[in-house]
This record gives structure tokens, sequence and C-alpha cells, in this order.
């Protein structure tokens, strides 16, 4: 009897079922997933340090953003983790009573894209609070082409507008 009992045990275990082989589900014709609208702006003028607050003109320069975006049926903002990225963004989000996400900022924008991923933000129309050497290298990983080669160390006006639609990305430039 044990015998037989040890034989069935050892059955069982050699011939254990196969895991189920998953097959990969098709993104749907209707699916939002890497399409959106992203405002990407640098943050305003800030007094020098590594994590300064923003001067007179800065906040002057945010009330601008606010009376420029304010009607673009916003869903959500996007900030470093820098004082000035989220006062830059403060009057939309306190007027808009919008919610806010940080990501760490980086040359190659992946950041940005993997927490746009991680929050289920995309098909959404999202201010995105950069800095000048990170603006184009969103625009980048968003899929678009910078409409410039670069962004000036004293250039704070500028907004780059990507529409991310399902057949194809538009970017233009604003000033502000």
């Amino acid at each position: 009897m044990r015998f037989f009992l040890l034989i069935t045990i050892m059955g069982l275990v050699a011939c254990k079922p196969k895991a189920p082989v998953r097959q990969p589900v098709p993104v749907s014709e209707d699916s939002t997933f890497l399409t959106g609208t992203f405002y990407v702006v640098r943050h305003a003028e800030r007094y020098e340090g590594p994590d300064s607050s923003l001067t007179p003109a800065g906040y002057e320069r945010a009330g601008c953003l606010y009376r420029l975006l304010k009607d673009s049926l916003l869903n959500k903002i996007y900030v470093t983790p820098y004082r000035r990225s989220r006062e830059t963004a403060d009057s939309l989000r306190l007027a808009l009573r919008l919610d806010t996400a940080v990501y760490r900022p980086d040359t190659t924008g992946e950041s940005l894209i993997y927490t746009l991923t991680r929050h289920e933000d995309w098909g959404k129309h999202i201010l995105i609070v950069a800095h000048a050497n990170t603006m184009l290298p969103i625009v980048k990983a968003l899929g678009g082409k910078p409409p410039v080669d670069s962004i000036r160390s004293n250039e704070f006006d500028r907004v780059l507008v990507v529409r991310k639609l399902k057949g194809g990305t538009r970017v233009h430039s604003l000033r502000y």
C-alpha cells in the first residue's frame, strides 16, 4: 500500500500541469494609451540656489501661465520635486483643484513616461512643468519633434503643446 501511495505521489509531482501560455492582449482601437494633450513648460524665473522659490517676475509669469491654460481642460499637473516647479503650477492647481504628480527630471524624458503610465494618465490634458534641459527630451519621449533646437537659459515663456493622437503626434510652440 505504501509503495502504491509513493508511486502515485511521484506521478502527480512529475506530471504537474503546465502553466497556461499567456497571450498578449491587443490594444483596442478605442484605447487612450499613449495619447493625450501635453503642455510642456519651463518653470518660471527663480532665485539662485538648488531649490529656490520664484522671484516676483516668476510669480507674475506663473499668473500669465494660469491665464493661458485655465480654459484648456487640464486634468492633472506633473511637476518635478523642486519648489520652483511646484510654485509655477500652483495657481492652476489651486484654482482648478487639480491633482499633482511628481516625476524625476531626466534628460531622456523616460521618468515622465514611466510616471504617466503608472498613474494611468494617458488620454488626458496634462501640464508638465519641466526645466530648460528637460523640455525637449520630454517632447521627444512623447513621440514629437521639437519645433526648436534648444531652450535658452533666460527663456521662460515657451509652451510646447504636444498632441498625441492615434494617427501621430503634433507639436507646436506658444509664447506667454
